[in-house]
């Protein structure tokens, strides 16, 4: 599937893709998984290992809808704004309401979700702000913290349904690894927060130092127009 024009002017970019797209679609599907995830998870105080599975499979099939949504995305050339602003949501939506499900049930404590999900507002609201002066790349460590907090939480709904087939020794071994994993994730995820605190800063300081130079004038390297570019605020890169 391509939707790139074909009539576009030269010296003048492409128009935008269409916003109907598989991409998006999947965007959308996972929006839509959310709220199925969260009853599957709570189900019966988190207790109900069939359910617990069922929560495990569809919190996957979302995080793997992240994937294949970017994939096909750079690579179809289909990144609309749409998708810009729905794929964040989607992604920070899922992971606050797995991390906030299973403190409800009492297989995290509050003060990890908490941690995580103040990291993940901060620096979502620190990128739109900084867009007025320049598009903030998305961190190295941005897919490292996704890939790391997605194992962490499959492994925690996998606790209370794992309980039932195995020894008490394997499930121990997993819950010990659960947590190393989830405490990698969390050090990644302060580190990077850390990170765009830090480039947020200089970017300040040279926009005010640029602006005292030329007389308040935007340099050509600006982000006239102002608008997320691709990779940017509301791209599918991770933060």
């Amino acid at each position: 599937m391509n939707d790139r024009p074909e009539n576009s002017t030269p010296g003048h970019p492409p128009a935008e893709p269409s916003p109907w797209n598989v991409p998006n679609a999947l965007t959308v599907l996972r929006i839509l998984l959310v709220p199925v995830f969260l009853v599957l998870l709570l189900a019966d105080g988190g207790q109900d290992a069939s359910m617990q599975w069922w929560a495990l499979a569809v919190f996957l099939l979302a995080m793997a809808t992240d994937k294949i949504d970017g994939d096909l995305a750079r690579k179809y050339n289909l990144i609309t704004n749409f998708g810009k602003i729905a794929d964040p949501i989607a992604d920070k939506s899922l992971m606050a309401a797995a991390l906030i499900g299973l403190a409800v049930i009492d297989v995290l404590p509050w003060w990890v979700p908490i941690i995580i999900l103040i990291r993940e507002l901060g620096i979502t609201v620190l990128r739109f702000f900084m867009i007025r002066i320049a598009v903030m790349p998305a961190s190295r460590g941005g897919k490292i913290k996704t890939v790391l907090q997605t194992v962490a939480i499959g492994l925690f709904i996998l606790l209370n349904p794992l309980a039932q087939l195995v020894p008490d020794g394997v499930q121990i071994a997993v819950a010990v690894f659960a947590w190393l994993v989830m405490a990698a994730a969390i050090v990644v995820t302060i580190v990077t927060g850390v990170d765009y605190c830090v480039q947020a800063a200089k970017l300040a300081k040279g926009s005010n130092a640029g602006n005292d130079a030329g007389g308040g004038r935007v340099s050509d390297d600006g982000p006239a127009g102002g608008g997320p570019a691709d990779g940017g605020p509301a791209g599918t890169n991770k933060e």
